[in-house]
C-alpha cells in the first residue's frame, strides 16, 4: 500500500472526552472515529489491526476443530423467552420490535440462537462432539459507555459454543478451546495471563479468563510468582491461618471515638494497628413468596479486619445467601444494632442477625468493633467470652499482596488486567430450557453439555495499546500492527535517487510478502515521522540522499532510541528476518 492511496488522518490532540490511553491514541492515530455515545467507525487504520486479529483467531479455531458460522445480529425474542433472559436481563440488552409488533433483540450474545440450531440439527451422539464458533457485531446497552472500544456499545466478539455428550467429553472440550486460547494470544504478543475466574451461579471450577496485564486494567489479578497459581481477585482463596487464636489478654471497655466513624479513624485515634480492628457489615437476605412478594427478610453481620475488604463473589455462595443479598437499610440496622452505622459491633445486640466471621477474624483476640452506640467503641472483644462463636466462618475477603498462595509455593503479588477472553464451561444450563437433547446409545434422550469461549476482537487492540505504548504513541506487536514496515524517503521529489530506491525497496518488500506501506505523500521528515510513531507502525525503513551515496538506509524499530545504519541490499533480508516471513 502506498500511503498516498491510503486514509490517513492523525490529529495533534486527542477529543476531550477520551479518557484512556488507548481512547487517546486510536482516535489520535485515525483509527476509530466517535459515531454515537458507544459507537465508533472502525477507519482503515484501525480495521487492518481488527482484522489480523480476526485472522489469528480464525486460524486457530480451526485448527483446533471449530466450525465457523454466523448467526444474526438481530433475534427473535422468543428464543431469549425460552430461557427467560428475555425478562431477566437488565437494560443492557436492546430490545426492539418489528413493523408487525414483533419482539426482537439486538444480540449481545448468541448462546439461544446457536442451542437452538443444535437442537435442530444433532440429533445423534454420534454427531458429537461440535464446536460452533462466529466473530460477529455484538450490542450491549451500556449505561456508561466509556474508554473507546473497552467499553464500547457496540462491538465485535468471537464467540464460540462447545457441544458434548457428556461432562467428561464437554470437559475435554474445555480443555481443547483453553490450549487453542493460549496460542492465540501467544500469537498476539502481548504479556497476559490466563487466570481462574468464578463460574457464577452456574458453578463448577472449569472458568478461566485470559487478562492482558496493563496497569491501566480495570481487574486485580492475583498471582504467585514462584507457581503457575494465576486467579482474578473473585476466585483467589484467602487461606485460613495456621496460628491458633492467642488467649485474651484485656479486658473488654467501651471508649469513647467521637466522630470516628471508620476502622482506620479508629485505629489511628487508639494508636493501634489497623489489622487489630473488626469491620461490621450488614446485609439482609429476602424470601420471595409464591405470589412473588417479600416475605420473610433475614439480617446478617459480615466481620473482616479493619485492612481487608468484603469479597461480594464470595459472599454470595455462603449458604442462606445463594439467592441474592442487599446491604440492610438504615431502619434495619437500628432495629437489630440499636444504632446508626458506623459504630456497629457484634456485641449486646438487640435483635438476634447471623453472625459470619472472615477466617482471619475468627483467631483474633483483644480486638476493637463498634459498641452499637453512637461515638463508642469497644476494645479487648473476644470470642467466647464476650460473645458467642460466629454462627458461619469462611473465607469472604479479598486477597491482598503477600498473602500465601493457595498452592503453597510461595507469596502472592497482585498487578492489573484487561480482560479480553473467557473460556466458560456452561453444562446444560441451556440445553435443559431449550430442551435440546440427542439420542445416546441406548436410545434415550440426553441433555447437551455446553461451553462457551469468546474473544473481544475490538477490544483487544485497545488492551494491547495500553499495554504498548510511549509518549510518541502506539507500539504495536508485529502480529497485529495495521503494516509491519513503513518506507519513509527523505525529500523524494528532489533526489531521484531516493525516490527510485524506495519504489525498488517497496517492491522488493512487497514480493517477499511484508506487509509495508511507503510513504509517497512528500511530508516534511518530521511530520512523517511523528505520524508513524504514533501510528505505531513497528519496523522503519528511512532512505535519504547522504545515507543512499553509501549505498545505506536507516532501519529503526519502534522501541528503538535511534536508527541504525544498514546497506540498502540487506534491509529486505533483515526485515524478513525479524518478521519470520
Amino acid at each position: 500500500m502506498k500511503a498516498s492511496q491510503f486514509l490517513i488522518s492523525t490529529l495533534k490532540e486527542a477529543p476531550a472526552d477520551a479518557e484512556v490511553v488507548s481512547h487517546k491514541l486510536m482516535m489520535r492515530a485515525g483509527m476509530i472515529k466517535k459515531l454515537g455515545a458507544g459507537i465508533y467507525n472502525y477507519m482503515p487504520m484501525g480495521l487492518r489491526v481488527i482484522r489480523k486479529v480476526e485472522a489469528i483467531v480464525r486460524e486457530e479455531m480451526n485448527r483446533a476443530g471449530a466450525v465457523e458460522l454466523t448467526m444474526p445480529v438481530v433475534q427473535p425474542a422468543e428464543l431469549w423467552q425460552e430461557t427467560g433472559r428475555f425478562a431477566k436481563m437488565g437494560p443492557e440488552l436492546l430490545r426492539i420490535k418489528d413493523r408487525h409488533d414483533r419482539d426482537f433483540v439486538i444480540q449481545p450474545t448468541s448462546e439461544e440462537v446457536v442451542t437452538d440450531i443444535a437442537r435442530q440439527e444433532i440429533k445423534s451422539y454420534k454427531q458429537l462432539p461440535k464446536n460452533l464458533y462466529q466473530i460477529q457485531t455484538k450490542f450491549r446497552d451500556e449505561r456508561r459507555p466509556r474508554f473507546g472500544l473497552m467499553r464500547g456499545r457496540e462491538f465485535i466478539m468471537k464467540d464460540a459454543y462447545s457441544f458434548d455428550r457428556n461432562q467428561v467429553a464437554a470437559k475435554a472440550s474445555y480443555q481443547v478451546m483453553a490450549q487453542a486460547y493460549r496460542k492465540i494470544f501467544d500469537r498476539f504478543g502481548l504479556t497476559y495471563r490466563a487466570v481462574a475466574a468464578d463460574s457464577g451461579a452456574i458453578g463448577g471450577d472449569l472458568s478461566e479468563e485470559f487478562q492482558v496485564i496493563a496497569a491501566t486494567g480495570e481487574d486485580a489479578i492475583v498471582y504467585c510468582p514462584g507457581s503457575d497459581y494465576a486467579a482474578n481477585i473473585e476466585k483467589a482463596e484467602a487461606l485460613a491461618p495456621q496460628a491458633p487464636r492467642p488467649a485474651a489478654a484485656q479486658a473488654m471497655q467501651k471508649v469513647a471515638t467521637p466522630g470516628k466513624s471508620t476502622c482506620p479513624e479508629v485505629a489511628e485515634l487508639l494508636g493501634l494497628p489497623l489489622a487489630r480492628t473488626v469491620k461490621s457489615i450488614v446485609l439482609a437476605t429476602d424470601e420471595i413468596t409464591d405470589k412473588e412478594e417479600i416475605g420473610k427478610t433475614s439480617v446478617w453481620l459480615l466481620l473482616l479486619r479493619g485492612d481487608h475488604d468484603m469479597n461480594e463473589v464470595k459472599v454470595g455462595k455462603l449458604p442462606g445467601m445463594e439467592g441474592g443479598f442487599r446491604f440492610a437499610t438504615e431502619v434495619e440496622i437500628v432495629e437489630h444494632f440499636g444504632s446508626k452505622p458506623g459504630y456497629l459491633g457484634p456485641v449486646g445486640l438487640k435483635k438476634p442477625v447471623r453472625v459470619v466471621a472472615d477466617r482471619e477474624v475468627v483467631v483474633m483476640a483483644d480486638w476493637v468493633c463498634g459498641a452499637n452506640e453512637a461515638g463508642f467503641h469497644s476494645t479487648g472483644v473476644n470470642w467466647g467470652r464476650d460473645l458467642p462463636e460466629p454462627d458461619l466462618v469462611a473465607d469472604i475477603r479479598n486477597v491482598v499482596a503477600g498473602d500465601l498462595s493457595p498452592d503453597g509455593k510461595g507469596a502472592l503479588a497482585i498487578e492489573r488486567g484487561i480482560e479480553v477472553g473467557h473460556v466458560f464451561y456452561l453444562g446444560t444450563k441451556y440445553s435443559r430450557a431449550m430442551n435440546a437433547t440427542f439420542l445416546d446409545e441406548n436410545g434415550k434422550p440426553q441433555f447437551m453439555e455446553m461451553g462457551c469461549y469468546g474473544i473481544g476482537i475490538t477490544r483487544l487492540p485497545a488492551a494491547a495499546i495500553e499495554q504498548n505504548h510511549d509518549d510518541k504513541g502506539i507500539i504495536w506487536p508485529d502480529s497485529i500492527a495495521p503494516f509491519t514496515v513503513v518506507i519513509c524517503p527523505i525529500n523524494p521529489d528532489r533526489s531521484p535517487e531516493v525516490k527510485a530506491a524506495s519504489e525498488q525497496l517497496y517492491a522488493e518488500c512487497m514480493a517477499a510478502g511484508l506487509d509495508v506501506i511507503l510513504d509517497d505523500r512528500g511530508e516534511r521528515p518530521g511530520a512523517m515521522f511523528a505520524d508513524w510513531e504514533l501510528i505505531g507502525v513497528p519496523h522503519r525503513v528511512t532512505i535519504g540522499d547522504r545515507t543512499l551515496k553509501e549505498g545505506k538506509v536507516e532501519y529503526q524499530h519502534r522501541r528503538d532510541a535511534a536508527a541504525t545504519p544498514l546497506p540498502l541490499a540487506e534491509v529486505t533480508a533483515l526485515l524478513k528476518s525479524r518478521l519470520g516471513a
